[in-house]
């Protein structure tokens, strides 16, 4: 990362997505947290980084590093959330080959095509009510996540990976003037080695950004997904 991109960071700071959780100081996911995050500052290759750490939970591993990524995902869109408007960008979509429709259920209860920075504004606001829900992702370990929690960061990462596609192929020329281009690619190099680790994402998804996933990561074509039960 360069001083640009933090000075920029800083000066969009009104319109930068904010981290929205955060473990308890304290907690068990908190100190695998900061175990994560001790790991990446100490240089590791990242494809090591995402390995389970011995004796731990595979939930409360998924849980913190889709928690990091929905921050740090926020962030990253924050910096360019200035050219992302509905007039240049009116549909979700990553060039001519994927455009992604909306659907929660709720207020959105068919497909529906939504400007970018709608639909990203959606998607935040969708995942946030997960995260913050302790039925979903609970804090206190004496609480067991619930059966279906593999399938709903599924879900989250498959959709945090779309806006990957948005920023990669709409706002690629914005990342380098700003110099946030090193910056995304280890986030997204960080994202992909894990939701592939454990096949969270489907391949018919990392398809968009094929091109980029083979110059950041050349093994990426044979990358050997061990999955969880």
């Amino acid at each position: 990362m360069t001083s640009g991109f933090f000075d920029f960071l800083h000066v969009n700071r009104d319109r930068t997505f904010r981290p929205k959780k955060r473990f308890p100081v304290g907690t068990l996911r908190y100190n695998l947290h900061k175990q994560a995050q001790a790991t990446l500052h100490a240089g590791l290759d990242l494809r090591q980084a995402v390995q389970l750490p011995r004796d731990e939970n595979f939930d409360d591993w998924l849980a913190v590093h889709t928690v990091d990524f929905f921050n740090r995902i926020n962030l990253l869109y924050g910096t360019i959330s200035d050219v992302c408007t509905a007039k240049s960008c009116p549909t979700m979509s990553g060039g001519s080959r994927y455009e992604y429709l909306w659907q929660d259920g709720e207020r959105y209860k068919k497909p529906t095509k939504l400007p970018a920075p709608d639909y990203i504004h959606e998607l935040m606001e969708w995942i946030e009510v997960r995260i913050n829900d302790e039925n979903v992702f609970p804090v206190d370990v004496m609480i067991p996540f619930p059966p279906n929690f593999k399938q709903t960061c599924k879900k989250i990462l498959t959709r945090l990976y779309r806006v990957f596609v948005h920023i990669y192929i709409h706002h690629f020329d914005r990342l380098v003037a700003i110099g946030a281009e090193p910056h995304a690619n280890t986030l997204y190099k960080h994202f992909y080695y894990f939701v592939m680790e454990y096949s969270l994402v489907a391949p018919k998804e990392i398809e968009a950004l094929k091109d980029l996933t083979e110059r950041l990561i050349p093994s990426s074509s044979t990358h050997v997904r061990r999955g969880q039960n």
